[in-house]
């Protein structure tokens, strides 16, 4: 009989405690299981479950073997993967989410580039403003920003998001602009539901600031913040990645340059490594080649604006330039 098989079911009723639930989940009548099971324990000469009528568990000499076996069969799917890669391109249909605003900014564009790479592909893109069950919702990649990642789950490091603490010159016009962090606690601060709701956190050469805000606009979408502080609503605070053409071309300027909230990483997670699909694979591999190892793209429209204010004369409003 395949050994292989052997190992999958000898792992399989080890991990359920059932010969029926691991034919289930194999797709194998329960005869066959135990056939499979008898094989083995031939091969090896030794008795690996203890079969009662109401439960199956593990012997000395099978608590020894899994191990061994979950190893043999992690390798020969590492295996299978690589002959697979070398043999086919990506094809399928794999599902991702990510933020909102990150979706728009930046994901959406990316994903086309690979859809157009690889045109027997097909991506569902779920854009919603909250951490994701990857299990529950079938989710087999998830773009992440954050410092703190679940246990459980792998990541792959992408780039880094930097925010700025913004507000339209209309805005300015009609309040001014704080000249230093405390001063926001005397400004209308349009904020997020969930992050800095009262308090914005930035930092200056090795000093923190937590200064309380408030203000007449929460929203649970950076995209419906960033349409407030455009309109002039209020002192906001965004990812550059959301408002850096906005800063590039002075829709929206920026306050407390030497003040940044702390950077938030940007990760891929994933559930696992092995039965990893190619179009897994592949996805993580363009998504790292387009943010890079150094600046992040969207960081770049800024560049040049800073440039300019460094060469050009000062003047009261430099304060207030990105």
């Amino acid at each position: 009989m395949d050994r292989i098989t052997a190992l999958q079911v000898f792992t399989e009723v080890s991990e359920r405690g059932s010969l029926t639930q691991a034919a289930e989940a194999l797709g194998l009548s329960r005869a066959m299981v135990s056939r499979y099971l008898e094989s083995l324990e031939q091969t090896l000469g030794a008795r690996l479950l203890h079969r009662t009528t109401r439960r199956v568990s593990l012997s000395d000499a099978g608590a020894e073997a899994l191990p061994r076996c979950k190893q043999i069969l992690a390798e020969m799917d590492e295996l299978q993967a690589q002959a697979s890669q070398r043999r086919s391109t990506p094809q399928g249909k794999l599902r991702m989410t990510a933020s909102t605003s990150f979706a728009q900014a930046f994901l959406a564009q990316v994903v086309a580039e690979f859809l157009g790479l690889y045109p027997e592909t097909q991506i569902e893109l779920l854009s919603v403003e909250r951490t994701v069950n990857l299990v529950e919702e079938r989710i087999d990649l998830a773009v992440r920003i954050g410092n703190q990642l679940d246990e459980g789950l792998l990541a792959r490091r992408l780039g880094v998001c930097r925010s700025v603490v913004v507000a339209a010159p209309a805005y300015l016009q009609r309040y001014g602009a704080p000249a230093e962090p405390l001063d926001l606690r005397h400004h209308r601060c349009l904020t997020h539901a969930f992050v800095g709701r009262t308090e914005f956190t930035l930092h200056r050469a090795g000093q923190t600031v937590k200064v309380p805000v408030h203000g007449p606009l929460q929203s649970n979408e950076a995209a419906v913040t960033r349409a407030a502080a455009l309109a002039g609503a209020g002192v906001a605070l965004l990812p550059t990645y959301f408002v850096g053409e906005d800063l590039a071309e002075g829709r929206l300027q920026r306050l407390l340059p030497e003040w940044e909230p702390e950077p938030l990483a940007i990760h891929a997670v994933y559930l696992s490594r092995q039965h990893q699909p190619l179009l897994l694979r592949a996805l993580l591999d363009h998504l790292a080649s387009r943010f890079g190892a150094g600046e992040m793209p969207w960081d770049a429209p800024l560049k040049p604006t800073a440039q300019r204010r460094r060469r050009g004369p000062r003047h009261s409003s430099d304060n207030l330039a990105p």
